[in-house]
């Protein structure tokens, strides 16, 4: 995205994250989208995080890093996923949709971070701002820019995102690891809907 979405934009997408958890939470089938009713933003192709949660804690979350589909089609698909694929929990019920909060990260490309000691690695990374993959080998993780509000230390920030990719908490200091930054566009409903 060259600018950022206009607040009716915002709308319409939180309209359809919360229309695709109501279906997904009811057992039944996305229903399909009409790209003639849809803004032409909302169109073009991007990548998303659809975070969900329920009474501030974190219920299902689920993106992409890279993007596949229209901006539209990708937040459909990861408030569905979001809300029934996440592994670290049971699929949200019919009954929990009135109290689930849905906040949309659309992201930026992600970009190489160059850097040659560990030091330089915590001195470029901008908390707050930064999203960040880590790599290593078949070992992957990502953290949204979100995140930094709970962690602010940049050594810890990184020690929790190797654990999350399977690694230990020091590898991002090892020789050969691979980071890259992305920033995202975030919104969320002010509060939760009735379903």
């Amino acid at each position: 995205m060259d600018a950022p979405l206009t607040s009716e934009e915002h709308e319409v997408l939180l309209r359809l994250a919360r229309q695709a958890l109501v279906e997904t939470a009811g057992g039944g089938l996305l229903s399909a989208l009409d790209p003639c009713q849809l803004p032409a933003r909302l169109l073009a192709e991007a990548a998303t995080f659809v975070t969900l949660t329920r009474r501030g804690t974190l219920r299902g979350c689920i993106g992409s890093l890279q993007a596949t589909m229209s901006l539209a089609e990708d937040v459909r698909e990861h408030s569905r996923a979001a809300a029934s694929e996440d592994y670290r929990f049971m699929p949200v019920t019919s009954e929990e949709v009135a109290e689930i909060e849905i906040e949309i990260s659309i992201l930026s490309e992600p970009r190489p971070l160059a850097f040659a000691c560990p030091e330089e690695l915590m001195a470029r990374l901008r908390p707050g701002v930064d999203g960040v993959i880590l790599t290593l080998g078949l070992h992957r993780a990502t953290f949204l820019p979100q995140v930094w509000e709970k962690v602010s230390n940049a050594d810890t920030f990184l020690s929790m995102l190797c654990e999350k990719a399977g690694l230990p908490a020091s590898t991002w200091k090892a020789p050969g690891v691979q980071v890259f930054t992305y920033q995202v566009e975030c919104f969320h409903e002010a509060q939760a809907h009735p379903a």
